[in-house]
């Protein structure tokens, strides 16, 4: 599969698919502006626009960059993105992040990345009442067409990816004009 095939493909299912528990575009439209990595994360902004000001996601932001992510993710949406901090893509053993960012594996970065991407926006509130309505944990499906499995730890939501890691919400609700990011302290990885 081509990667400009990959990409639309990408887009299209984040503009046709929707989880049930999306909220109206326009039902927040006063969110407060938040701050992440030492800058203001502003609502008028789309998600790259606001990620490339973040000290705390430059992987993030250059792994986006290497998989030519960037387009979509300034794109409509919406989308809700589980953003891995820097810390979170240390964790990864030594030399992953290296080798996921040169060209000839941009399949499976894209594959990483997306799997990180839920179509729709969902907030915190919305995760946490699935979570509870689905008896303590709910699966997401991600824009990779893989699983997210959320559940509770306290009042933290906590992420199971395919491979039984985890990843703990650190910050919820950054609002952006084309989606939702919830800050996470660990890289999710599909199967």
């Amino acid at each position: 599969m081509s990667s400009k095939f990959l990409i639309a493909a990408l887009a299209a299912t984040a503009a046709t698919a929707a989880p049930a528990f999306v909220t109206p575009a326009f039902a927040n439209h006063h969110e407060e502006t938040k701050m992440i990595g030492g800058a203001a994360m502003y609502p008028s902004k789309t998600i790259v626009e606001n990620a490339v000001n973040s000290a705390d996601h430059t992987t993030l932001v250059a792994a986006v960059k290497a998989a030519g992510l960037v387009d979509t993710l300034n794109g409509t949406g919406p989308f809700t993105v589980f953003a891995p901090t820097n810390a979170a893509f240390a964790k990864l053993p030594a030399g992953t992040v290296d080798t996921l960012l040169k060209p000839e594996n941009k399949a499976t970065l894209t594959k990483v990345l997306t799997y990180h991407v839920v179509p729709g926006k969902v907030t915190a509130a919305q995760l946490v009442a699935k979570i509870k309505a689905d008896g303590g944990k709910t699966e997401l499906t991600t824009v990779a067409g893989g699983k997210l499995t959320a559940s509770l730890m306290g009042d933290t939501v906590m992420l199971t990816d395919e491979k039984g890691g985890m990843a703990h919400v650190t910050q919820a609700d950054v609002m952006q004009k084309n989606g939702v990011i919830h800050v996470t302290d660990a890289v999710s990885l599909p199967n």
